[in-house]
Order: structure tokens, then sequence, then C-alpha cells
């Protein structure tokens, strides 16, 4: 009996194994994330472009818009009248032009890069220290500024507006509230109500609203090192950037050291060397890099932001990789919003040009 016993258990625990091993042979092996696949919970940092960045004032008009375009091409806003916004910000070229430091009044050369002033308006600040909080007070800045544009004073870029019928109904219309339409504060809020819509959403903005097939494989896997790199750290949100400041060298002391930074405003030791966080937005195209505008490559930027920044001597591949995915964030430009208009000619009231 007890014979008979053992021998059936023996079957039975044979029986068991083997099943067992069928189920386990059966069973799917784990997959492994097809290259390029993104965490979702990994894009809830970001969010797509606005299609209007409002004033604290509300939405801008349409004759403000109108106004602040004829004001930003305008040349005459300078002392030479030969400078106008568009010089230094040009808007055929993704709001920059190109050079390292700009061409100012005589050919006098700024200190910093000029910045795009596509998608600017969404900044938590302006200037690369941070010292205008929107763009109505930037645009006031360069306008007298003497090494820019040069105009002696708000008084007299009044006077060069209220010299011509043209602008002077333009104001009117723009601020019909405005008993003295024609002010230096109006033609601030006027270019940055224009700036307001300089917005370029990306094939990164469809991507983000759910369209997968908006980013290929190989730029997804350049957002994953993007990501796993720690870029993500400064550079998050809509603009990928523009809204914190940072020390320029947070991990390893950065070589090029002339300039203060943000400690030219506030006078506090601790923001020597802190600069705004550039948005990523179009920076394919907005090169040369950094606000001393001293690196020419992208390739070139994204290793020294390794480098110094995070610590990490990124290879060829692995910096090629995050580029591939930073080319994602071109966008189209607004074609038809940013041609040039067609400005009110000089009056015998027009002060001339001064090239002294």
């Amino acid at each position: 009996m007890r014979k008979s016993y053992l021998v059936v258990l023996s079957a039975f625990l044979l029986v068991c194994t083997f099943v067992a091993g069928c189920s386990q042979s059966q069973a799917p092996a784990p997959q492994a994330q097809p290259p390029g696949t993104i965490d979702q919970a990994r894009l809830k940092m970001f969010s797509p472009l606005p299609e209007v960045v409002p004033a604290a004032s509300g939405a801008p008009t349409r004759e403000m818009v109108d106004l602040g375009r004829m004001l930003f091409f305008e040349p005459r806003l300078s002392k030479s009248q030969q400078i106008s916004c568009n010089s230094c910000h040009d808007l055929k070229t993704y709001g920059v032009d190109n050079q390292p430091t700009s061409d100012g009044h005589k050919g006098q050369k700024g200190v910093r890069n000029s910045p795009t002033v596509y998608n600017a308006a969404a900044h938590f600040a302006q200037f690369w220290d941070g010292r205008a909080p929107d763009v109505e007070a930037q645009a006031k800045g360069p306008v007298l500024n003497p090494v820019e544009m040069a105009m002696p004073s708000e008084k007299v870029a009044v006077a060069v507006l209220a010299s011509m019928p043209e602008y002077v109904a333009a104001f009117k219309k723009a601020f019909p509230n405005d008993p003295k339409p024609i002010t230096y504060d109006n033609m601030a809020r006027a270019i940055g109500a224009f700036e307001r819509l300089l917005l370029t959403p990306s094939r990164w903005d469809a991507f983000l609203k759910g369209d997968q097939a908006a980013l290929t494989a190989e730029e997804r896997m350049g957002f994953r090192m993007f990501d796993e790199a720690g870029c993500t750290a400064c550079h998050a949100g809509a603009l990928l950037g523009g809204n914190s400041y940072q020390p320029l060298g947070a991990v390893k002391t950065y070589p090029r050291t002339e300039d203060p930074g943000r400690f030219k405003v506030t006078k506090r030791e601790s923001d020597r060397g802190v600069f705004k966080v550039p948005s990523l937005r179009n920076v394919e195209t907005t090169g040369p890099y950094f606000h001393d505008g001293r690196v020419a490559t992208l390739e070139q930027a994204v290793h020294e932001m390794g480098e110094y920044q995070l610590g990490k001597a990124l290879t060829n591949e692995e910096a090629g990789r995050i580029v591939m995915f930073l080319k994602v964030l071109t966008g189209k430009l607004p074609e038809d919003y940013i041609k040039p208009p067609v400005l009110p000619k000089s009056t015998a009231r027009t002060p001339k040009p001064d090239i002294s």
C-alpha cells in the first residue's frame, strides 16, 4: 500500500514539474522599451506654446499691434536714423542678427549677444540679467542706450513720431482713451503688443498635443538623452528655459568670467555670474551662443553646458543626439505677420539724422 502511494505521489510531482516548466517557457520575456520611447511622465514638465501672450492690461488690440509693427521697423527711432529694433532682431532670421554682439550707433559693439525676440514675451524677465520685467519695459532700453540706438532723450523720440501725421493718427487709434496718445510709454506698449504675437510653434508642440508621428524615433531618442543628461533641470516649460536664473558654471568654474551677469543689477555677490536661462526655442537658428556670443556652434554649446553646468563630459554621439532633439524646436516663421510695413515719410518737422 505504501509503495503504491509513493508511486502515485512521484507521478503527480513529475506532472506538476512538467506543467510548471511549460508555463515558464511559454511566459513572455520582459520587453525592453523600443528605441525612442518616451516616458509620458517625463513630458509633464513641458507644455505647448500659447497662442498669444497677453500683457497684464489684457490682450493686444489690432490697432496696437499694427502700430507696434511700424515702430519695430522704424529706423528714425535711432539717432542716426539707420538702426531699428529689426536691425539686431531680424525677424527674417529668427529674431537675431547671428553676430556675437550687435552693431550699434557709429558701429559701436555691445557687450552681450542680442537674444531672439521670438517667444520672448513669454519669458519671466527680459535681457540676460533680467533688468526688465516684460517686453514693454525692454523696448524702452535700446532706443536711449548710447551704444545701441543712441537717442538723446524720450522727448526727442516722441518729437520724431509726432512730426508725421500718419503716426499721430495711428497712436490715436491704438490709444483712443489717452488725451495725449503719443508718449514714450505708449511707444513701448505698442512694440510690446506686436512682440506678444511673435510665437513660433514647432513639431515639438504637435508632439506634446498627442501627435506621436510629429517626431522621428531618432528625435525621440535625442529627447531621452537631453532628459537623462539633466538638461531638463533648467530647460523645461513651454519655452524650455526663459523661466529662471542660474549661475554660469554651476558645477565647474566657467572660464570667461568678465561679465558679472545679474550682479550688475542687484549688487548681490550671490548674483555674480548669474544669468537668465535662455529659451531653447529656435536655438538651431539663433547662434552664436551664450551671453557673450563666443560659442559658434550648437554642438559646442551642448558640450560646454554638459561640462560646466552638469559636470559631464558628453561624447560626440551624445551631444549629437541632443542636438537632433533641439532642432525639433525650430518653429515656422509667421511670414505674413512679419512683413515690413510701409512707414510714413518724414516731414519738415522731423528731426534730421545725427551721426555724431
